[in-house]
């Protein structure tokens, strides 16, 4: 299975609408709304055209990945920045054969790349440990609303990344928490 990670262009739109939308339907935490999340955060101040990236297989997009800005606010109102990891949608015909973790992977180097220190996101406990997230509360970082802590994560990029950041997440208002 040859699967090619690219970024997103204007052209895949309406079937990575399609393949999220697909994707989150029968999804238990979920608000079944993650396709318009992404169409609101592509016209975005958070948006990067380069942490929005989908996967292929033989020309069909089977899986996407999308990385937005956001910063943490410490007690002192100082803004570090960060990504949000949301969504990430593999197409229910090519789930469990490790499309998510290429995708995962790739969107963290990017990120890198870029200069980003940090990922954080709200998902699966068991899931995205294996990637090196582990909960924000252990770095004195919490989400603004509530959320079991074993679901809210965050990733360091870089090692010691988050050595001297605490506080509270703050999310572009295209997410819709406030």
């Amino acid at each position: 299975m040859q699967i090619k990670i690219r970024k997103e262009e204007k052209e895949d739109f309406n079937t990575v609408f399609k393949l999220i939308e697909e994707a989150f339907r029968n999804e238990e935490y979920s608000d079944h709304k993650e396709q318009y999340l992404v169409e609101r955060l592509r016209k975005s101040d958070a948006f990067i055209p380069e942490l929005s990236i989908v996967a292929e297989l033989d020309n069909e997009i089977v899986g996407y990945i999308l990385l937005t800005k956001i910063t943490i606010i410490d007690s002192q109102k100082n803004l570090h920045p960060s990504l949000a990891l949301a969504p990430v949608a593999v197409s229910k015909r090519f789930q469990r054969k490790g499309i998510g973790v290429k995708l995962i992977t790739y969107a963290h180097e990017k990120a890198k790349e870029l200069g980003f220190s940090s990922v954080v996101l709200l998902g699966h406990e068991n899931y995205y440990p294996k990637f090196g997230y582990k909960p924000t509360i252990a770095f004195g970082i919490k989400l603004p609303f509530d959320v079991p802590e074993a679901n809210s994560m965050i990733i360091e990029l870089f090692e010691n990344a988050l050595q001297n950041v605490s506080g509270t997440v703050h999310y572009p208002k295209e997410f819709e928490i406030e």
